[in-house]
Order: C-alpha cells, then structure tokens, then sequence
C-alpha cells in the first residue's frame, strides 16, 4: 500500500509511541480512526474498541415492494449476554498488564521484547452482535420508532390536519395513524433501502441524512426522544427537502450503512450529498472538477447531550453545511432543469420532426397511390378500348362474312329458282320489292312456301350479282333447294333470323309466315292469287339505297 507523506509521518509517529510493532495492524489501526494519531494511541493504550474496518457491501437484494410486517412490534427486548460480562471479567488482568508494560517500555525507550510485540486487544473481549436482520429494514425501523417515541412522521401529522404537503419525499412508514394532530413529529423518513436513499439524493440533487443507531447503546432512546423528534430539527430538515433515511444496525441495510460510513459508536448521523470531485489540485486550489460525486459531508456520533443533540445538529447545519453545499446544489438542480428543458425541447422536435415526416411520406405515398391508379385506369382503359375495337372488328368481320355468305346464298338460290320451270296453272302472286320493282310469278298449290320466301330472297340482290354454280356454298344440287334452306334457317337460329323480312299480304294487310313444310295451297289468303309486299326487318335496303326507309306502302 503506498502511503502519502502524511500518512507516513502519522505511521512513524504511532510506531514511536508504540515502540516499533507491526506495521499492518498499525495503518489498520490509523485507517479505522482517519489517521488520527492520538485515537489510534488511545486505542491501542485504552480500553476502547476499535471500530471494524469497512468491508466491501454486500451485493444489494433486488428491489421488492415493501409489506407490513407487525410480527415484531411488541416482542421483549434481548436481555444482556452474561458470557460477553463474563469475558470481560477474566480479559481485564491481561489488558491492564498489556497497557502498564507498554506504558513503562514506552517511558524507558526500552526496546519492546518480540514475544510481547503483539497487539493486546486480542484479549480485549469482543462485543457480540446478532447476526444482521434481512426482513422489515427501514419500514419496520420507522414503526418501532414511532411506536416507542410516540411520535408520527411530518407528512402523516399534516395529512391528519388536514394539511397538503405537497412534496414528493418518500413517506412514512404504512403504520394506520388514529391519533390527535398535536403529537410529536419526526423526519419523514424514506422507507427503501439505504442505495435507494442514495440514488434519490443522487438523482434529485438533494441532501441525505443517514441516522443508523444500536439498540446495544444507552444514549440510542434519548436520541430518539430529543433530537429526533426536536420541532427545530425535524422543520429544518423538511423546509430545506433533506430526505432522511434511517436504521438499526441490527438490519442488514443499516448495518451495511454503518460500514461503509465508518460509523464507531452509536447514535450516529451523517450528512451526505453530491460535491465537487476533488483532486489533488483542485484540493490546493480550494475547487472542484470533474463530475459531482458522493461525499459524506460530516459525520456526528455520539451522546445525544454532546455531538448528536438537536441543537448541535442545528447550528450545524445552518452554520455549516447548508451554506456550503446548496448554492453548489441549486446549481446542479438548475442544470438538471435546463439539461430536462432542453431534453423536452429536443423531444419535441424530434416528435415534430417525426410528424412531418409521417406526413410527408403519407402525401408522397398518397401521390403515388394517386399516380399508380391513374396509370393503372389509363391501362384498363386502353385494354378495355383495345379489347372493345378488337371485339368491333371481329363482330364486323363476323357481320361481313355474314353477309357475304347470305350474298352468296341468295345469288345461289336466284340461279337456282331461274332453273326452276315456272308453272302456268299455278297461283299468281306479285311481289313488291323494298327498292321498288315488282316481281310476278305463278306457284302451283304444292309449291312449298319455302320456295316463295327463297324467291323473294333472291330478288333481294341485283341481277347481275347472280353467282353461276350447280351447287351451293354447302354444296347442295339445285334439286335440294328447299331441304336447303330450311337447314339453314334451323342452323342459324330461326326464319326471321334467316329471311330477314316478312311477306304481307297488301289488302287486307296480313302477314303471310313461314312455317316449315307448309305448302302455297295451304295459305287461304294466297288462293286465287294475291299481291304481296316486302318488309325489312332492317332498314337497310338491297343494293346500298340509303335513301329509301325500306317499307313498302299499299297500293
């Protein structure tokens, strides 16, 4: 271990006094009193007892939600242990010789003889310690407490009058209060663990005041009774928002704490708040650098009549420590509320920038969405146009095939009527065509209506639109006229759908119909003979006359 040029020379000091020794046990001993030369000799000379070295803490438990736990609030406190006044007893003679032969070799500057160069608070007797209580911790402190000061916490006294505190400490203990509102009152203590309490003050910029006490030493109730419960401390403590946590060191938190604050009596109290990182420099230079850190600010332990009583805590704290350490702390406070204004600030632009940008991309996604529809429409369109003309096309086509086929038919029935010899005692009917001209001929009364409508078919075309063949454009001989026609007529739907016009008789106007099979003989209208007029199912006249409506009027 390397020691500072003043830890040296309390060293050396301690081994002049002490006429040599073990080094070890000697910083040991200097460590645990802060290098203070004369309580190290009182120490070793006396019959104090040093106080344990701080050991590292325990890994702290996991935070837990706190449970009332009344199984303890009236148990018996533990009787004195008899083997702990026993031992003393029997330790007493080898203590005082121990401190008379040193005293004496240290008087004489007479070389301590090795065998006697050993520490004689071995035979010191050992206070005996319970071993640390893991349950209830700072809440169940906080309950005895009020339980046997007959005090409440600040906070539950003003609640019970009916005042609002208004402040965001950790309350007291979750004890029911059913009391008068003129009672005592103590520090509202926070009811976590002693790291909670340190994080809290770390985090809110604020003082700690520790209090760990030991139910082992007389001057613990009269603490309790006096200063924790003084109006002027407990005030003090509120109005200046100092977070108070406290313990007994028979729990393992409080325990832990009075370790690693190097309490060595009890009642103890410390102060404890974040300062200025000092270092060597900023120590000469009375400054601080670096990041705030930790420090314990003073340490008071003790009798509640001396270094522990309200009033000592008092004026030390107004004197002392609030001078000294809030300016530095409102400072910290005011940069945590500038860094938390510029954090919101920044937040909200992120959450505007964000925002925008959602909208943005949603008007950019809109856009697209609105362009890709209306490309995707212009195509159905174009497809839906393509597919329509192409549909026109192929309906014009199929029109036009159509009607050449029909042309075809009808110059192949025309051809084939004209081989067909006309009968000189048949009926004689005049026909009225749709372009004007007027057609007559003689059907006998066998002549099958078929061939009255083929006539008029074929005179339908012009003349010299006659197509010269034997056959038909499905082949049949001219013989085969009518089974010819009317396979088409059934092959294509229907007469009207094949004739495309009706015979009418001209007076009495009535419609002379095709029916299959049947003969001229047949028609009573027609006997006699009879003049007959076309009417187009379309207006569309034979040989291209626009000009004519296609209905023939009577004569």
């Amino acid at each position: 271990m390397t020691l500072n040029p003043s830890q040296s020379a309390a060293l050396a000091q301690l081994r002049d006094l002490t006429n040599g020794g073990d080094d070890d046990v000697a910083v040991s001993m200097l460590e645990s009193v802060d290098w203070d030369v004369q309580r190290a000799a009182e120490l070793i000379f006396g019959s104090v007892q040093p106080p344990p070295r701080p050991q590292p803490p325990p890994a702290p438990p996991p935070i837990s939600e706190l449970e009332i736990d009344d199984s303890e609030q009236y148990q018996p406190v533990a009787s004195p242990n008899w083997s702990f006044t026993l031992s003393s007893l029997w330790t007493f003679p080898f203590q005082l010789l121990g401190t008379l032969l040193r005293f004496v070799f240290g008087v004489l500057r007479i070389p301590l003889p090795r065998p006697f160069a050993f520490n004689f608070a071995l035979f010191r007797p050992r206070a005996w310690r319970p071993p640390p209580r893991a349950d209830g911790g700072a809440d169940r402190w906080v309950r005895e407490l009020e339980e046997e000061t007959g005090a409440i916490c600040r906070s539950s006294a003003q609640h019970a009058s009916g005042v609002d505190v208004g402040t965001s400490a950790a309350g007291p203990s979750t004890l029911t209060h059913r009391v008068p509102t003129d009672r005592k009152v103590l520090p509202d203590f926070t009811v976590g663990t002693y790291e909670e309490a340190l994080r809290t003050c770390q985090r809110d910029a604020r003082i700690a005041c520790i209090v760990v006490v030991s139910e082992e030493h007389d001057d613990v109730p009269e603490f309790k009774r006096t200063t924790l419960t003084d109006p002027t401390f407990v005030r003090l403590l509120h109005e200046h928002n100092i977070l108070v946590w406290g313990g007994d060191v028979r729990d393992r938190e409080a325990y832990s704490a009075s370790l690693k604050l190097q309490a060595t009596t009890y009642p103890f109290v410390a102060f404890v708040a974040l300062q200025p990182k000092r270092t060597l420099r900023s120590a000469n230079s009375n400054s601080g650098s670096g990041s705030p850190t930790l420090t314990v600010l003073s340490r008071h332990q003790g009798s509640p009549s001396g270094p522990t009583s309200p009033a000592t805590l008092v004026a030390h704290l107004e004197s002392q420590l609030l001078p000294r350490v809030n300016p530095f702390l409102a400072q910290l406070r005011a940069a945590q509320q500038v860094a938390a204004a510029d954090r919101a600030l920044r937040e909200e632009q992120d959450r505007a920038f964000r925002e925008t940008a959602a909208r943005d991309t949603a008007r950019i996604e809109a856009l697209m969405q609105a362009d890709a529809r209306a490309k995707r429409e212009a195509e159905e369109a174009r497809l839906a146009k393509e597919m329509e003309e192409a549909r026109a096309a192929s309906e014009r086509d199929e029109r036009e095939r159509l009607a050449k086929e029909r042309d075809d038919w009808r110059r192949w029935t025309r051809d084939a009527i004209a081989r067909v010899p006309e009968d000189t005692d048949g009926v004689r009917l005049a026909i009225r065509l749709p372009d004007g001209g007027r057609v007559v001929r003689r059907f006998s009364d066998g002549c099958s209506l078929t061939l009255l409508y083929a006539f008029v078919d074929a005179h339908l075309v012009s003349a010299g639109n006659v197509q010269d063949g034997e056959t038909s454009p499905k082949g049949h001989s001219v013989s085969e006229l009518t089974r010819a026609m009317e396979e088409q007529i059934a092959s294509i739907g229907g007469a009207d759908a094949w004739w495309g016009f009706q015979l009418l008789l001209a007076y009495p106007r009535r419609e002379i119909p095709w029916v299959s099979g049947s003969t001229v003989g047949q028609v009573e209208w027609l006997k006699g003979g009879a003049q007959l007029a076309v009417h187009l199912f379309s207006p569309t006249v034979a040989d291209g006359d626009e000009d004519d409506d296609g209905y023939v009027s009577e004569e």
